[in-house]
C-alpha cells in the first residue's frame, strides 16, 4: 500500500523551495517557448515539455 504524504508533514524549507520554484517556472517556460520557436532543437522541445509539465503539476498541486 502506498503511503500518502500530508502537506503538514513537509519541512518548512521544502515549502519555501516549492514557493520559489512556482515563481520561477512560468517565466522560464515562456522564455524556453520563445527560444524553441527561434532555435528548435530536440533538446529544447524536450526541455519545454518538461517545464510545461512542471508548471501544470505545480498549478494542479500534483507536486
Amino acid at each position: 500500500m502506498r503511503k500518502r504524504f500530508s502537506s503538514y508533514s513537509v519541512p518548512p524549507w521544502v515549502k519555501e523551495l516549492r514557493v520559489t520554484a512556482v515563481q520561477f517556472i512560468i517565466p522560464l517556460t515562456i522564455f524556453q517557448g520563445v527560444r524553441t520557436l527561434i532555435f528548435p532543437t530536440a533538446f529544447d522541445v524536450i526541455l519545454l515539455a518538461a517545464l510545461i509539465f512542471l508548471a501544470l503539476s505545480f498549478h494542479m498541486e500534483w507536486l
